[in-house]
This record gives C-alpha cells, structure tokens and sequence, in this order.
C-alpha cells in the first residue's frame, strides 16, 4: 500500500475567467502555482475578454457557483481562499452562505469594481451587499484607489487621501485593508495596510514605464492567500505578496502580449510544489 506522508498547501480561488490569460481565473492559477502552492478554482463568470479589453460577460448561475465552492471544500479544503470580481448581490450572498458552513479559513478579498477605463462595473445596491456581507467575512480585503473612492466615498488621488480612505473603509466592517497605490501620480509607489489592530504600515517601490500590468490586482490578491496558504504571517504576506508581484510586473514588461495592456511573468522564478506534513 501507497503510504501517504504530505500534502500541498492548497488555495481556493473564487474569480471570472481569462481567455487572454492574464487575469482572473488564469492570473489566479499561475501565482499560485508559481509560488509553490496547489490552486483550486471556482467560476464565477464567463467574461469574453482579450488584452484590449471585455467584449461581453455571461454569468455562471448562482447556484452553479455555490456548488463548485461546496465541492472543492469537501474534498481540497483550502489553506487559504481569494475572491475576485462579484458582480451581483445574489452571487454575493451565495459565496458567503457557503463559505460559512466552512469557518476559520483566511480570506482575500478583491473588490473590483472599477475597469481600466474607470467606469464602475457593479451598481450601487451590489457595493451595499459587498460591505455588508463580504466585508466580515475577509481577512483583508485589496482595493485599488478608485476603489477606494467609491468605497469610502471621497476623491482619492494623494498618498494623504488614502490614509483618510483607508481608515474610513476599515471602519465599515473588514478586519484589514491593503489599500493599493499604483494610481498615484509619484515617482514612487506607496501603498498602505491598516490591520485589525489599527496600526498602519507603509510599502514603497520604484516605478517604472510599462503597460503590460494586466491583472496585477488578481495577482496580488492571489499571492497574499498563498503565502498565508504557506504559513506567513498576514503582515509577511502582504509583503511578500506586493514583492512578488512588482517583480513579476518587471520581468514582464519587456514582453509583447497581445495589441493592448500585456500580463505580468508569472513564472520569473517559479518554486516547486512545497510539501507539508499530513496531519
């Protein structure tokens, strides 16, 4: 008999499809997989999509979701879970009601809710829903700064306007915010955590010309789960996870893909499966 001593960290991720295969769902599997974990998924919706932008979205029924998610988690409980882009207040309400029945797993959340083009994605009363129910249930959640702005309604362009977004965001419910700063006009990024506790920690990187950062937010998110998913701190991880991804944006941004805004390298170094005890 085949003695089973290990298993992979595993992360469940909850998010829309990619056929260009830079964000979502796409975006999503190769971090994970990159950064040594094992990568389980659940569709959220059938976006048809290239490096220019989506054409169309066809939503995947609710109860479609509800049951990948219940199927996963029966057989591949997840160290950690990302969420991407709800699109609706049912599919909301569907994640959380499943996940639920499953506690004590870290969530990241990644509110998108703003396309490049910066037009609002999801209405109003969608948002309400997210705040509400989504919110408590994420151990951290990753908005951008137009996020931000929707989220706690207020202009966000300055480094000094996330500071007053964040604390504002982080008192309508969530545990921790990572406020992200790739918006700001500086020749140094800035982005911002609020943890559960109150403090904040600031991040700073270099910037550098490139337009190939399509799914950068999918693959942050993503990143932050897998190395909680490998037992950092939640602190680590989001530091870790900004690292990660600022150096994927770099390796890649020499890169053509596609005729619009080109993927990040996911695999510039990519780490073998890491193996855990069994227990």
């Amino acid at each position: 008999m085949n003695v089973k001593s290990f298993r992979y960290p595993s992360v469940l991720t909850i998010a829309g499809f990619d056929g260009s295969g830079g964000a979502g769902i796409q975006a999503d599997i190769k971090t994970i997989s990159a950064l040594g974990c094992y990568a389980t998924s659940a569709l959220t919706a059938l976006p048809v999509q290239n490096t220019r932008g989506v054409r169309s979205i066809y939503p995947i029924p609710e109860h479609a979701v509800g049951a990948q998610i219940e199927t996963i988690l029966d057989d591949i409980f997840p160290d950690a879970i990302k969420i991407g882009m709800v699109h609706t207040g049912e599919l909301v309400a569907t994640i959380v009601d499943t996940l639920a029945r499953y506690p004590n797993v870290p969530v990241v959340f990644d509110p998108v809710m703003v396309a490049t083009s910066g037009d609002q994605l999801i209405a109003d009363h969608t948002i309400e829903t997210i705040v509400e129910r989504m919110f408590p249930l994420a151990t951290v959640i990753t908005p951008n700064m137009d996020e931000a702005a929707i989220l706690a309604e207020m202009p966000v362009r300055t480094l000094d306007d996330m500071r007053r977004a964040g604390e504002k965001i982080r008192k309508l419910g969530c545990r921790s915010v990572l406020l992200k700063g790739g918006h700001l006009k500086t020749p140094r990024l800035t982005s911002l955590f609020f943890d559960a506790q109150g403090s904040t920690h600031e991040f700073n990187f270099d910037r550098f010309e490139t337009d190939n950062t399509h799914g950068s937010g999918c693959t942050l998110s993503s990143a932050i789960a897998s190395f909680i998913a490998l037992g950092e701190s939640l602190l680590e991880a989001v530091d870790k996870g900004q690292q990660y991804v600022h150096q994927a944006i770099l390796y890649g941004r020499d890169v053509q893909i596609g005729k619009g805004n080109g993927p990040l390298n996911h695999f510039f170094n990519p780490q073998p499966l890491r193996k855990h005890d069994l227990v």
